[in-house]
C-alpha cells in the first residue's frame, strides 16, 4: 500500500494520509476509510468529538483535532498576484 503523509510548509499532518486507493485519493485518516471530509461533515451538523469517537471507535481525539487542523489549512485566503493584460 502507498500512503502519503501531507506536510505543507512549516505544518505536518501526520494522521492525514492521502492514497490513490483508499477513497478515491481524498485526505483519511491514517489510511483508513474515514476522510477528513466525514469528519468535518459531522462536526458541521453539531456532532461533538466525543459524538464522534463514540461512532467510530477506532478513531482518536488527535485524529479528529488533525482533521480540523487540516480543514482550517485548506481553507485559509491564498493571495493570486493577477496579471494585466
Amino acid at each position: 500500500m502507498i500512503y502519503f503523509v501531507v506536510e505543507v510548509n512549516a505544518m505536518k499532518f501526520d494522521r492525514i494520509t492521502h492514497n490513490p486507493r483508499v477513497m478515491g485519493g481524498k485526505p483519511c485518516i491514517r489510511g483508513m476509510r474515514v476522510t477528513v471530509g466525514m469528519i468535518m461533515g459531522e462536526l458541521g451538523t453539531g456532532a461533538s468529538i466525543e459524538d464522534i469517537l463514540a461512532d467510530f471507535p477506532y478513531l482518536e481525539r488527535e485524529d479528529i483535532l488533525e482533521a480540523m487542523r487540516y480543514s482550517a489549512w485548506l481553507a485559509q485566503e491564498h493571495e493570486v498576484e493577477l496579471l494585466d493584460e
